[in-house]
């Protein structure tokens, strides 16, 4: 089975759901409807041209360019048991009946003086179903060019036609805003409103055949699957697959497993996706103002929804009791927790008590932080205020600084892993470390530039701090101290993320750049130039993945990490390295000259020789750890011991049948009786005849004796 996908000025053909078997090239424009008929394939574009392509050779069947000013396609369908025939929907609201074998137009219906969105068949044969942008549904008959009936919807252009095969006479309509309507077409009225169905339009459904289950798909990247089983006529959701509907802001691997990555997005959306199985994803949610207010009938939820997560945090020592997550919104004063296995946002805001009703109105959260522990909150404001709540009750519990922390915005937070430090950077070019419980200043590094965003390993308690002027710093957080200073990117740094054993620092930048460090050389080891900029990364807890989502890209990219099975030289890069561009991985066929000049370059790598010894009485030391060398002394001694005493004995070879003698009773032969080499294995009968009848006479004597 194949799948056809148009992708720009190109319709390609999936086996698989992954594999490209055919490519179809030819259209000047882009190419917005596809309709599989048979062993073809047909395809109209942009320019108004209509492609008949052969599946298997890949060859143009047909063309048909149309007048846009006269008739410009819109729908495409192929009525049942009509062979060879197509019919053509068009913004002029006409409709043209085609056969494509022949070349010839049949028939034009005149139409209804409104664009024709959609056209589907109808259970019954010569009737279709055509939707108009007027938000009319006709019901027509093709054979006799007659309307059977007609509906209306409030909610504008039809976007989508379905009907039920499993016996009842539903009709299911959807539209732009994204509410679905069901019609009985034997009353001729309206069941219900399936309102809500998707956040965007209905950008297409259809009733799994003989089985009372709808199937919508929406601009909102989501697929939803509702079945009708309840009284009433209305469908419930019964399970659901949806990504982000605008590109993500922020990502964050939740958890030491390095299964769940928690993405939030401009749609203003939560979601977790899983790095085994699509099964494993869920979704958060939406942010709310108040969501008992929400759930209350009659109110427009739109009103209430928050603006999209710009940060967060999050934490699964303590997710089994209270919120694990925290998150801040765009230009809200407030913070929100999520709890992870509710899958819902949490009932706390995080406020800080200063900013009351009517005052501060242009302050708003811009960082915050968990401890590793999961009880306290940092929410840093731009006002320069870092304020600490507790994530059990959402208590008020402190605030960094007498007046203020910094003198400008919040531009980041960390705690270490043991809640006795806690360093904050902000827009006055300033990093701070305070005690965590005290809440006393320890030491203040001014720095060159102002800092952008920080990030802390807990582990190493090393602290990468990336600039304005495009420059990254890090610093030890035990000594205070710069350790190093990496240059290189061209524009913006948006994100850093560190490697589980702190050795290397990956960031990536607005110059469309990932580069990744080696930080006790202090070397570039990696670099690699993308298509889009990457806006977010994280590194897997377990090392193997790297996530990363990059501008007006609704998926999250994961990178494998070729050191975990592949020898790899670190050698460091040149400062005039310039990478070749690399395109997100797809759908599409990529090029593979990157992967063959790689494959080369592994070819060429040669196993590490030790150089020569500098002199007879210096001693070479090696890096490997003392299990692996320790026992080279007593090479010999390990050798002499694990010799074999004498060579291995072949076993001896089993019959497949073990030997009998015949007689009133068989029984097996003796080991000495078939042990003797050279023994005959032809059975002699006359001696066996001779055996019986001295067996018999032997019974007889001693049957009288008994007697």
């Amino acid at each position: 089975m194949l799948v056809f996908a148009a992708h720009g000025n190109y319709v390609k053909a999936f086996a698989k759901n992954k594999d490209i078997v055919y490519i179809y090239e030819g259209h000047n424009a882009a190419v917005h409807l596809l309709l599989p008929f048979g062993d073809h394939v047909i395809s109209v574009d942009r320019d108004n041209t209509l492609i008949v392509w052969d599946v298997q050779s890949e060859e143009e069947y047909l063309q048909l360019n149309f007048d846009k000013n006269t008739f410009t396609v819109s729908a495409l369908l192929h009525p049942s048991t009509y062979i060879n025939k197509l019919l053509l929907g068009s913004q002029q609201g006409s409709l043209q009946l085609w056969n494509i074998k022949s070349n010839k137009l049949l028939y034009t219906f005149q139409g209804w003086d409104s664009s024709v969105s959609v056209l589907q068949q109808a259970p019954a044969v010569d009737v279709v179903a055509v939707g108009l942008t007027s938000g009319m549904i006709i019901i027509h008959n093709l054979k006799y060019d007659e309307m059977v009936m007609k509906f209306q919807q409030d909610w504008g252009p039809v976007t989508a036609i379905s009907f039920r095969t499993d016996g009842f006479p539903v009709m299911a309509v959807g539209s732009h805003v994204g509410h679905v309507g069901l019609w009985d077409l034997e009353e001729k009225k309206l069941i219900t409103q399936m309102r809500e169905t998707h956040s965007t339009a209905v950008a297409g459904l259809t009733f799994v055949h003989g089985e009372p289950l709808l199937i919508t798909t929406g601009e909102d990247n989501a697929i939803r699957v509702w079945i009708f089983d309840a009284p009433g006529g209305g469908g419930r959701l019964l399970r659901c697959r949806m990504g982000h509907g605008a590109p993500p802001t922020k990502i964050k691997y939740h958890g030491s497993d390095g299964q769940n990555i928690l993405s939030a997005g401009q749609d203003g959306t939560l979601q977790s996706f899983s790095t085994i199985h699509e099964s494993f994803n869920k979704s958060l949610g939406h942010g709310c103002k108040n969501k008992k207010k929400s759930k209350k009938k009659g109110l427009n939820y739109i009103f209430m929804k928050l603006p999209p997560i710009t940060n967060f945090a999050s934490e699964t020592a303590r997710q089994s009791y209270w919120d694990g997550i925290v998150a801040c919104h765009q230009g809200c004063q407030f913070s929100t927790t999520w709890n992870y296995q509710k899958g819902s946002m949490g009932a706390l805001k995080l406020k800080p008590r200063r900013c009351k009703k009517g005052h501060d109105e242009n302050v708003y959260a811009t960082a915050v932080e968990l401890t590793s522990c999961g009880n306290f909150a940092l929410v840093g404001l731009s006002s320069g205020h870092v304020d600490v709540y507790n994530m059990q009750s959402g208590i008020h519990r402190g605030r960094y600084g007498k007046n203020e922390t910094h003198h400008g915005q919040i531009r980041g937070i960390a705690v270490d892993g043991l809640n006795q430090l806690t360093i904050t950077a902000g827009g006055d070019k300033q990093v701070k470390f305070w005690k965590f419980k005290s809440k006393e200043l320890v030491y203040a590094i001014i720095l060159d530039s102002s800092p952008a965003t920080i990030l802390l390993h807990r582990d190493s308690g090393m602290l990468a701090v990336a600039m304005d002027d495009f420059r990254i710093t890090v610093l030890d957080s035990e000594t205070r101290k710069i350790v190093r200073r990496f240059t290189g990117h061209q524009n913006q740094i948006n994100d850093m993320a560190f490697s589980p054993d702190g050795r290397w620092l990956i960031t990536a930048s607005m110059d469309c750049t990932i580069r990744t460090w080696d930080l006790p050389s202090g070397c570039l080891i990696d670099c690699f130039l993308l298509d889009s900029a990457a806006i977010s990364i994280t590194m897997s807890p377990t090392g193997d993945f790297l996530a990363t989502a990059h501008v007006d890209n609704l998926g999250i990219y994961l990178w494998s990490n070729k050191t975990l099975y592949n020898i790899i030289a670190l050698r460091p890069l040149p400062a005039d390295y310039q990478p070749a561009v690399t395109v997100l991985p797809g759908a599409c066929q990529q090029d593979l000259k990157t992967s063959d000049i790689e494959t080369e370059v592994q070819d060429q790598m040669i196993e590490y020789e030790s150089s020569e010894q500098l002199g007879e009485q210096l001693v070479t030391l090696s890096l490997l750890p003392e299990s692996r060398w320790k026992n080279l002394l007593n090479l010999d001694v390990i050798k002499k011991r694990n010799k074999p005493k004498e060579p291995p004995k072949v076993p001896k070879s089993v019959p497949f049948f073990i030997p009998t003698i015949s007689g009133l009773v068989p029984h097996f032969a003796a080991a000495e009786q078939q042990g003797a080499e050279g023994q005959s294995k032809v059975v002699n009968l006359g001696v066996l005849a001779q055996k019986n009848r001295i067996v018999h006479a032997a019974g007889r004597c001693s049957g009288h004796q008994q007697l």
